[in-house]
């Protein structure tokens, strides 16, 4: 009995994995052209404001996946501190750049361009 619950435990726990992964995506995938949100703010929207780093590890699954504008998620100081996830160090700035987002030296221009999700 004591393993079954482990088990509908794990996969309860999979699952919520599963359903925070999945609502990360959709704001990522809302992201406008020519904006940037952070992490913390996604987690916000999410309602798990605590949650940011998840938000992260959220979008280092999709490596690999150009479906999902994730170039456009950055840290609360306008950092790139995802760009070691793409195939060069500065692509991820370029592709920001390409689209018209402006840096203060290393740091993104967040009063201009920060898109805040709205709450689920």
């Amino acid at each position: 009995m004591a393993s079954e619950n482990k088990k509908n435990l794990a996969k309860k726990t999979d699952s919520q994995k599963e359903d925070f992964f999945q609502k990360v995506f959709k704001i990522v995938a809302e992201i406008p052209y020519g904006k940037i949100t952070t992490y913390g703010e996604i987690a916000q929207a999410i309602g798990l404001k605590s949650s940011a780093r998840m938000v992260g590890w959220a979008l280092n699954s999709t490596i690999g996946d150009s479906s999902l504008p994730c170039h456009r998620v950055i840290n609360r100081n306008g950092e790139l501190t995802g760009k070691r996830h793409f195939r060069t160090p500065t692509l991820m700035r370029e592709m920001l750049e390409n689209e018209g987002i402006e840096f203060i030296g290393e740091a993104v221009n967040l009063k201009k361009h920060l898109w805040k999700p709205p709450i689920d």
